[in-house]
């Protein structure tokens, strides 16, 4: 049979797969780990047979696992959260990036590496695993203390870094490769930061305002279909782009991260995110041969004490610079030692590009195993280890921070005092992404042009139909950000002449006007120049400057009205894509432990075949039997805190437990247990059946109140005709007479006790 080959393939993949992660997750390692070892396991170097036929498909599908899992990264990182974090731990992230570069380049030198080697070698290293940091972090009791947060922090805007890293190192790549086609890595840059910001706006536009409207169908596989649709048209545009297939997967995962359909989207890809991420793993440990390992195990072992010694040094030092209290700095920096997925990506990125040896992804695994493992004992010890340091730390050395931290608070405070800054930096802003879409539309025109002729006659229409209106139709779209660059440059203009002449209110009279003029004139020159320096003007786009002018002209006449119209659009959606409180995945600021009360707070998720699945916290009674309390709940993405005695848990709601961690982890187990149970809903075998109310029957002449029928036998009385008169949803103090027809809505086991009821005799007094 064709394809049968395919199919053993990817059973033989997932299910060991399965296994080994079922292994590594009951010995408490993460499942990544297990991922690893199932792909050395069943690899074509560590078997006398092999097990997968051809590797090729299953690397195929490890590409699609890539997508898929830089979509979920791309999930966690949410523009409104980053803005939450701060300035301070964005530049703190930086800051490390920067350290580890420097370590590792002058490390790899000491380790006999080139300076290529040395490079790629400091950009596995530069970035954490989230997955195995969330995990540890969730192990320990530390996801909802300040430096658990602050970790967390740290690798979403490592997570930029490696996309930036990964487009950087593709470009590096072909460079030192000596690929005759190389792009400089400036230009590369450039590029990329046109296209993030293309994307971007076009998709905080689009992507939110179809879902919305895909998510009103009430079908579930319509927004699924139209979702992995987009998610595999934006890595194949990032790909066609000259970028990675990582790049727009991750910026698809970015933009609905704001939207409220997040959480469904959560659902609706967990599974395919699930079985392709495996593969994606068990591809990279397939590329092992554990023997190589001892050829290059003092490597493994050097570079190792590189990543945690490294990390560590520089993500403390990082947050130090930027005020940090030497106590959280340290526990920080001991959370992110761990790296992971992106440091086989960049490893494969460097053999694939032929700058990098094989033995590359080995180091790479062993590395990432091994940090893996320390990675918990380092999160538990973090605490003694920190109180350790900050008691040795010396007087002159604590007094000098103190008061560094002191002058930066003083900074800030002076910033925000700062009028002129506090109103025109959200200006500046729009201006630089309205001109980076500008330059967007401009630079990728000409390739999309390209496209739209292998698929449209020349003449189609009329001679040069399709250029003519495709300029006609980019010259539209530069001109509504166009026109929005113009509005906030004299805005500006008009606020900094304010500011120049507020104490000379006479020279302001005479002079405020001038020089608002000769600002507008110098920044519209500004523009201008920048704008022209991406005008396509090759082939047919040597039209395009007085297309422009003559598109330009007609438009300002005929809708100026509307284009500021749409200038608002377009302003209002970026400020609530960028505005809006963040959906799902964060818990409120007051859910914060305090060890001074040993207190701590334990997370869990409900599973689907849970216990206590429908049952009321009041029924748990998790505060008698066990002394913890639920501090709250997230079901579907909704926080809902302190939560009622009524409240029933669900499966897939997210609980968080309150109390000492002996008590947590009691009602952990207790929420998480799982009997074997089959649960039975009856909601497929729910019908309506109408049944006459014998005379003899004792339900007659009573009230439906007195009777009680939903608690009796689970029954709800839809309807009752009386001699032809139909009465629908009977309220509770209607009175059930002989000869009655009664409309029931109920399981067949359910009418079936009713219909009992309705012809049993009455009892005798």
């Amino acid at each position: 049979m064709h394809g049968i080959d395919f199919i053993q393939d990817l059973a033989v993949v997932v299910l060991v797969a399965g296994l080994v992660g079922w292994g590594c997750q009951r010995i408490g390692l993460s499942v990544v780990v297990g991922y690893l070892l199932a792909g050395m396991a069943i690899g074509p170097f560590n078997l006398p047979v092999a097990l997968v036929s051809d590797m090729h498909r299953i690397e195929t599908l490890s590409q699609m696992g890539l997508v898929f899992l830089m979509f979920s990264i791309g999930m966690k990182l949410s523009l409104r959260k980053l803005r939450k974090l701060g300035i301070a731990l964005v530049i703190a992230t930086g800051i490390e990036a920067i350290i580890i570069y420097q370590l590792t380049r002058v490390a790899g030198g000491m380790m006999g590496l080139g300076a290529t080697e040395a490079v790629f070698l400091a950009a596995m290293l530069m970035i954490s695993s989230s997955a195995i940091i969330i995990r540890v972090l969730a192990d320990v009791g530390a996801s909802h203390e300040k430096t658990g947060q602050m970790a967390m922090g740290v690798f979403v805007v490592e997570d930029v870094i490696a996309v930036l890293l990964l487009t950087g190192l593709s470009s590096y790549a072909s460079l030192a490769g000596a690929h005759a086609e190389a792009t400089p890595l400036s230009q590369t840059l450039m590029m990329l930061t046109v296209f993030i910001v293309l994307v971007g706006v076009v998709g905080v536009l689009v992507v939110p305002w179809l879902l919305k409207k895909l998510s009103k169908t009430g079908s579930a596989e319509l927004p699924t279909l139209v979702q992995v649709g987009l998610l595999f048209v934006l890595a194949a545009a990032a790909h066609r782009a000259g970028f990675s297939l990582a790049l727009g997967a991750f910026l698809l995962g970015a933009i609905i991260a704001d939207t409220s359909q997040r959480p469904q989207v959560d659902r609706t890809f967990e599974g395919l995110r699930d079985v392709f991420s495996a593969v994606f793993f068990v591809a990279i440990g397939m590329l092992i041969d554990v023997r190589a390992l001892w050829d290059v195990w003092g490597l493994v072992l050097g570079v190792t004490a590189l990543a945690l010694g490294g990390r560590f040094l520089a993500c403390s030092t990082g947050l130090l610079i930027t005020g940090s209290p030497t106590r959280e700095a340290i526990k920080v920096g001991l959370f992110v030692v761990p790296v992971g997925e992106f440091t086989f990506i960049i490893a494969q990125l460097g053999i694939t590009g032929g700058v990098l040896p094989q033995s590359f992804q080995t180091i790479a695994v062993g590395v990432a195993l091994l940090t893996t493992l320390m990675a918990p004992i380092l999160a538990r010890r973090s605490t003694r280890f920190a109180g350790w340091c900050e008691a040795r730390e010396p007087a002159w050395l604590s007094a000098w921070l103190r008061s560094y931290r002191d002058w930066l608070g003083r900074l800030e405070a002076k910033g925000a005092r700062n009028m002129l800054w506090q109103m025109s930096k959200k200006r500046l802003i729009q201006i630089g992404v309205e001109l980076l879409l500008i330059t967007g539309l401009l630079v990728f025109s000409g390739p999309l042009l390209r496209l739209i002729l292998d698929a449209v006659p020349h003449d189609w229409l009329f001679p040069n139909g399709p250029q003519a209106i495709f300029w006609g139709a980019i010259s539209f779209l530069v001109l509504v950000p166009l026109i929005a660059v113009w509005r906030n440059l004299a805005v500006l203009a008009m606020l900094f002449t304010e500011v120049v002449f507020s104490s000379h209110p006479k020279q302001g009279a005479r002079f405020a006007p001038v020089l608002e003029f000769a600002l507008k004139v110098f920044s519209g020159l500004i523009v201008f120049l920048w704008v022209s320096a991406f005008l396509p003007l090759s082939g047919s786009a040597r039209w395009v400057p007085f297309v422009v002018v003559a598109v330009v002209a007609l438009v300002i006449v005929l809708f100026r009205r509307k284009l500021i119209y749409w200038h608002s659009v377009l302003e209002v959606g970026l400020q609530e894509h960028l505005t809006q409180p963040a959906t799902g995945g964060a818990a409120p600021v007051w859910l914060k432990p305090h060890a001074e009360w040993n207190l701590t707070l334990e997370e869990c998720m409900v599973p689907d075949l849970a216990d206590v699945r429908g049952r009321s916290l009041a029924q748990l009674e998790l505060r008698k039997k066990l002394g913890c309390t639920v501090a709250g709940v997230e079901r579907q993405g909704v926080m809902v805190e302190s939560p009622p005695a009524s409240f029933a848990l669900y499966p897939r709601d997210r609980v968080l437990l309150l109390g000492t961690p002996d008590q947590t982890s009691s009602g952990k187990a207790l929420i998480m247990g799982v009997s074997g149970a089959i649960p039975s809903s009856g909601f497929d075998e729910v019908r309506m059946e109408a049944v006459t109310l014998a005379s003899e029957s004792s339900m007659v002449d009573c009230s439906l109140k007195e009777l009680g029928l939903s608690k009796k036998v689970g029954v709800q009385v839809a309807g009752i005709n009386r001699q032809g008169v139909r009465s629908l949803n009977p309220g509770a103090k209607d009175v059930l007479l002989a000869g009655d027809e009664i409309l029931v809505l109920g399981t067949n086991e359910q009418i079936a006790a009713f219909t009992e009821l309705a012809v049993a005799p009455q009892k005798s007094a």
